[in-house]
C-alpha cells in the first residue's frame, strides 16, 4: 500500500501543477464566500499539511508516539497563501511533495507500525498517516481541479 501511495503522489506531482497553471488566475484566487478558502488557499492548506506530515514522517521514526497536530485555519490565515504569487504556491506544493516521496521511500518497513498522535484521537500508525496523507491531498485537489 505504501508503494501505491508513492506512485499516486508522484502522479499528482507530475499532473497537478500544469493544470493549476492553466487555470484562470481570478478563478484560482477567488474566495467563494466570506470565511471560505479560495482554491489557492486550499492548495496552501495542502502545503501546511505537507509541513506537518513531514514532521510526522520523520519524528515518528525516533520519538515514542509524538503528538503532532495543527490548527489548519490559523495555518492558512498566518501563512498568507492568498497573498503569495500563484506560481510560487504551486511550485512549492509540488516540490515539497516530491521531497516527501523521497522521505517515504527511505522509511524502513519496520517503522511503518510506529505510532503518532495527530490530534485528540487514538494514536495511528505511520503507515496509516502516509496513506491518509495521500487521500487528503486527493480529496482537496479534486475541490480545485479535475484531473
Amino acid at each position: 500500500m505504501i508503494q501505491q501511495a508513492i506512485e499516486r503522489m508522484q502522479y499528482l506531482c507530475d499532473t497537478i501543477p500544469a493544470l493549476l497553471l492553466n487555470m484562470d488566475e481570478e478563478e484560482f484566487s477567488k474566495k467563494p464566500a466570506p470565511g471560505k478558502w479560495s482554491k489557492k488557499e486550499i492548495l496552501g492548506h495542502l502545503i501546511d499539511s505537507a509541513a506537518n506530515n513531514h514532521q510526522r514522517f520523520v519524528r515518528v521514526q525516533f520519538e515514542e508516539t509524538p503528538l503532532i497536530k495543527y490548527d489548519q485555519d490559523n495555518w492558512v490565515k498566518y501563512s498568507s497563501h492568498q497573498n503569495i504569487d500563484r506560481e510560487k504556491v504551486i511550485a512549492f506544493w509540488a516540490q515539497h511533495n516530491k521531497y516527501l516521496i523521497e522521505i517515504i521511500k527511505n522509511i524502513p518497513r519496520s517503522a511503518l507500525s510506529r505510532t503518532c498522535h495527530c490530534g485528540d484521537e487514538q494514536p495511528v500508525t505511520l503507515e496509516f498517516i502516509i496513506i491518509d496523507y495521500v487521500r487528503h491531498q486527493e480529496y482537496h485537489l479534486k475541490q480545485i481541479v479535475v484531473y
